[in-house]
């Protein structure tokens, strides 16, 4: 099995050579980023989303990528099918939904919960066979798990959910290691939809009260994503990348 390690300056990676990384939510964000880290690295990436199109152009800009269609809502039971090994096991999918509980229907309650937790999990369990006890998983929670906004009880309690998860599979797992990064407000194409023509001036008004005065770019929490997969001895941790948000 190739050896993992990381530069004196704990910066850059220097080798997933001739490792399987699936990343689901891998062709925008946080995951393409991610993707592309592990790419420079020499792993082979397998990136996994619903959108066929946002995909292909995914695996071009990275240089080439196995392209797996599928929802991390209710991913289907082979959605790792021709693999023969995971080496490291990224899930990033998941949208965000800031409403009131009372303006939510059943339907929207549930979406959130099986794109957070239960999608993750059926995900989790489909790769199992082909996951290895030197194999990673690394999840996606985030601040609003600590710091919850007025209107997002439900995404706060999904993205606690899959903390709890993480380090319940971290000794169920054992000894594969299992771990969360939990961004704050980061600059992706998913704050387009949630802020719309706004978001400019929104981040810009965020970030000064931030003690880091930054909001996160996708670089900064796939730096975060690939040292969780290769330190060996991290494993039920939760890794807050968040400019310092929960503490203001």
């Amino acid at each position: 099995m190739p050896t993992n390690t990381i530069s004196a300056d704990n910066n850059q990676l220097q080798s997933f050579q001739g490792q399987n990384i699936i990343i689901i939510g891998g062709s925008s964000g946080i995951g393409l980023a991610a993707a592309k880290r592990a790419k420079d690295a020499g792993a082979n990436l397998f990136l996994v989303s619903r959108n066929a199109e946002r995909l292909r152009k995914a695996a071009e800009a990275i240089g080439g990528a196995t392209q797996i269609v599928a929802d991390i809502a209710a991913p289907p039971p082979a959605i790792f099918a021709g693999l023969d090994r995971i080496d490291h096991l990224l899930i990033t999918a998941g949208s965000v939904n800031l409403q009131s509980l009372k303006d939510q229907s059943e339907t929207d309650l549930a979406k959130v919960m099986h794109e957070r937790l239960i999608g993750p999990l059926l995900a989790i369990k489909a790769a199992l066979p082909l996951l290895h006890p030197a194999s990673s998983i690394t999840m996606t929670s985030g601040q609003f798990a600590s710091r919850p906004a007025a209107i997002g009880a439900v995404v706060a309690a999904a993205v606690a959910a899959v903390e709890s998860t993480v380090r319940a599979l971290a000794l169920e797992l054992s000894p594969m290691r299992v771990n969360a990064v939990s961004p704050g407000w980061v600059d992706t194409p998913l704050l387009d939809g949630l802020m719309g023509e706004g978001k400019r001036q929104v981040l810009e008004q965020t970030a000064s009260t931030l003690p880091s005065r930054n909001i996160g770019r996708p670089e900064d929490i796939a730096q975060a994503i690939l040292f969780l997969m290769v330190n060996r001895y991290m494993t039920g941790e939760i890794l807050h990348i968040d400019g310092g948000g929960r503490l203001v």
